[in-house]
C-alpha cells in the first residue's frame, strides 16, 4: 500500500527572503574587499615552488596572513 503526502509550500514571506539574501550579499562583498582577502587571493595563485621561496606552505596562507589579528 502506498501512502502520499501533498504539501503545500506557502512562499508568505518572499520580501523577507530577498532581504536576507540582499544582506548576505553584501557581507560576502565587503568581506571579499578586504585587503587581507585580497593578499591571500593572491597567494593561493601561486604554486607551490612559488610559496616555498617564500616560506610558505599552502596550508599556512590565512594564519600568515591574518596573523596580527587572529591567533589560528
Amino acid at each position: 500500500m502506498a501512502f502520499l503526502s501533498a504539501t503545500q509550500r506557502h512562499d508568505t514571506s518572499p520580501f523577507l527572503y530577498r532581504l536576507l539574501a540582499g544582506f548576505g550579499k553584501i557581507i560576502v562583498a565587503v568581506g571579499e574587499a578586504n585587503p587581507r582577502m585580497k593578499k591571500v587571493d593572491a597567494l593561493q595563485r601561486l604554486s607551490d615552488a612559488e610559496l616555498a621561496e617564500r616560506g610558505l606552505r599552502r596550508e599556512d596562507i590565512v594564519r600568515h596572513v591574518f596573523h596580527d589579528v587572529y591567533y589560528l
